[in-house]
């Protein structure tokens, strides 16, 4: 099983500790995601101790304003290392609004270009931005992973223009029927799932720190409402992740 997005760096135990725990579990890949230059830095650190731990390397929309979007050339250096699978995550918040939404747009446009120019996919994270994501999007012709997804009024683009949508713990809570109803909807080879680790915890876990070996607990919600064997959608999504992120 793979777990397609993790902040490793974020959580309060010891990275080392969760894989370790995630390994057991049967969780023998994670894409673990670095926000900010210093948390790219250590996110690349924790994956070269790991075999089977990737880096996804980006300036989150909050950090926007911040003095990292002055350093995209850093970025472009870190996401050469051969653990970088992907750029992001990326996108636009406007729920929170910690940064300006013009300078969330410009650096979601400026991360898009990078991603293009090293051919790698790209990791967004969209809340209440539906619209803005999408036109930002459409000139993207590179792979694109919807992170943690929660804005069924997006789907139909997504659908539309194949991209992958990633599931998190979320989609396991009672009243998330409207995400479950969307998980039934995207084909079979256009479906991750994820932890958002250390953040969302799913229903058997809810209310302690998220972790990579909870991702089993997506998948399963994930069958059930699809209707299928969860051995076999786990099988499904990790060839998903290797095609999406091309980690073997």
């Amino acid at each position: 099983m793979i777990d397609t997005h993790a902040h490793l760096d974020a959580c309060a135990e010891p990275a080392d500790d969760l894989v370790g725990r995630a390994f057991q579990a049967g969780v023998d890949r994670i894409v673990s995601v670095g926000s900010g230059l210093d948390s790219c830095h250590e996110t690349l650190a924790i994956a070269g101790r790991h075999d089977g731990v990737f880096a996804a390397l980006g300036v989150h929309p909050h950090q926007a304003a911040e003095p990292d979007v002055t350093r995209l050339d850093e970025l472009c250096e870190l996401l050469a290392d051969e653990r970088a699978v992907a750029v992001g995550e990326t996108g636009l918040d406007f729920y929170r609004d910690y940064a300006p939404r013009d300078r969330q747009r410009e650096l979601f446009e400026r991360q898009l270009e990078l991603a293009a120019e090293l051919g790698k996919p790209v990791v967004v994270h969209t809340r209440e931005a539906s619209a803005e994501t999408a036109a930002t999007l459409e000139p993207f012709v590179g792979t694109v992973v919807l992170h943690c997804f929660s804005a069924p009024d997006l789907l139909p683009v997504a659908l539309e223009r194949g991209y992958y949508l990633s599931f998190a713990g979320n989609v396991t809570y009672p009243k998330a029927e409207g995400l479950r109803e969307a998980a039934r909807a995207v084909p079979g080879d256009r479906l991750l799932a994820e932890t958002d680790s250390p953040y969302l915890a799913p229903q058997p876990r809810r209310g302690r720190p998220n972790e990579p070996a909870n991702v089993v607990h997506t998948i399963a919600a994930l069958a059930e409402a699809r209707g299928e064997d969860a051995a076999e959608l786990a099988d499904r999504l990790d060839a998903n992740a290797s095609a999406a992120f091309g980690v073997p």
